[in-house]
């Protein structure tokens, strides 16, 4: 630890430590709108999640004041199998609480830099040991109050905290903003898929017949996509194992995009590490798939392989951009929905897609659609592959930044040139 760094208890420099309630009720009592009411659910690694954000009325608030969410709280999971996830909320999702299942931690201003503090929780030795506290517990992982405020931190002086916070935040922030990027360009890419191949805008002066989906323009069909798509169809062959592949699990995609592909040796990879995709492919989570865990493939490494919990369709006949957006329409997933079957792990079965019906236009309309909307996705791709380079950029500087192994005042003329290249 560098000279002028000091150790303190996670109490020392904080105004709060506490978790909220559910209120009474459960899930019956919470509102369509009012007051959001975050749930370990919400709380990721390095990110905040709205997927299943839960809201309360005023009266229902005012008993939760105590754990009323301030900006730069930090949250952080304190039970179950998400404990010692961590993330801060943003500004737009405020006024909040949180439940019972998440703590908030908020620094002293005087003493401890807010976003620094969201990183030394978020740094893997730090997790790691938090994770062994909360394992400590009979019968559920679990911190208690006392755990986290016994925590210990080494902090450098308020300054120094506070330019580590912003280059890690400068990094983040890169990420989101492409992040938002992405979904708005699929947003666009949508927009027009549905225009032209739900609502038929451009084609309505034309004839139309009847179909199995309804009517359809004169000229176009429908087929069950086993007839347009492959699914499933390259695996690793045992005497053609790579020695080094970048795998991609079922927890690191999120819906339209991945968060993490580990490179790994192949002897090292879990055994339903099968599947090779390739440029174009879509992938899409068999289990649960309301949740709507898809990606499409563009500009990955050679020798990605995806979990055998995934299915991987390839296009033969149709374009992947009109394959991805059709896999991404309610429709599609309510398709899914419908004929998974489980009660603890719903899913469904590579059959299940080959035997989705799907609407194939005319070629020409189609080519013409995939010349609009293809250079929208490369540019996302473009955008992931930036993120990935950042991500691992953070994870990298992360560890040695808050140890003190890397000193800002020496290297950050080298930290930002490599932030503004990537």
């Amino acid at each position: 630890m560098p000279k002028n760094w000091k150790i303190y208890k996670l109490s020392e420099v904080t105004t709060k430590i506490g978790s909220g309630a559910t209120p009474r009720g459960g899930k019956e009592a919470y509102k369509k709108f009012g007051t959001s009411l975050i749930r370990s659910q919400n709380v990721l690694d390095f990110k905040f999640s709205i997927n299943g954000l839960a809201f309360i009325d005023e009266k229902q608030a005012s008993k939760l004041d105590n754990v009323t969410i301030e900006e730069n709280d930090v949250l952080l999971n304190i039970t179950g199998d998400s404990v010692a996830r961590v993330c801060s909320v943003p500004k737009e999702f405020l006024p909040a609480r949180v439940n019972q299942h998440v703590a908030i931690v908020r620094a002293n201003i005087l003493k401890l830099d807010a976003i620094y503090l969201k990183y030394f929780l978020l740094e893997n030795t730090n997790k790691n040991m938090l994770l062994t506290l909360a394992s400590a517990g009979a019968t559920r992982n679990a911190l208690t109050k006392i755990m986290i405020e016994d925590f210990r931190l080494d902090l450098p002086p308020l300054p120094e905290q506070t330019q580590i916070a912003n280059i890690l935040s400068a990094i983040d922030d890169k990420i989101e903003n492409n992040l938002a990027i992405n979904k708005t360009l699929e947003d666009m890419a949508m927009a027009l898929y549905k225009h032209w191949f739900v609502d038929f805008g451009p084609f309505q002066e034309g004839e139309f017949i009847d179909s199995e989906l309804g009517l359809i323009p004169k000229g176009w069909e429908v087929k069950r996509l086993e007839e347009v798509v492959q699914v499933n169809s390259n695996s690793i062959k045992k005497d053609k194992e790579p020695k080094i592949i970048n795998y991609i699990d079922i927890a690191s995609v999120k819906e339209g995009w991945v968060e993490e592909i580990k490179t790994i040796k192949y002897e090292d990879a879990p055994s339903r590490a099968k599947r090779i995709i390739s440029d174009g492919d879509i992938i899409w989570s068999t289990v649960r798939p309301n949740r709507k865990s898809r990606f499409l493939a563009l500009g990955f490494s050679e020798n990605t392989i995806v979990s055998t919990g995934f299915v991987v369709m390839s296009p033969i006949l149709i374009s992947y951009s009109y394959l991805y957006l059709c896999s991404c329409t309610k429709d599609f997933v309510d398709y899914l929905v419908s004929r998974a079957t489980g009660s603890s792990y719903p899913a469904v079965t590579g059959k299940v897609f080959e035997e989705y019906e799907i609407l194939i236009p005319e070629k020409a309309i189609l080519d013409r659609f995939s010349i609009i909307v293809e250079p929208m996705f490369l540019h996302s791709s473009s955008n992931d592959i930036e993120n990935q380079t950042l991500t691992n950029l953070r994870d990298t500087l992360l560890p040695k930044l808050i140890s003190g192994e890397v000193r800002l005042k020496e290297f950050r003329e080298g930290i930002d040139a490599e932030i503004n290249s990537a």
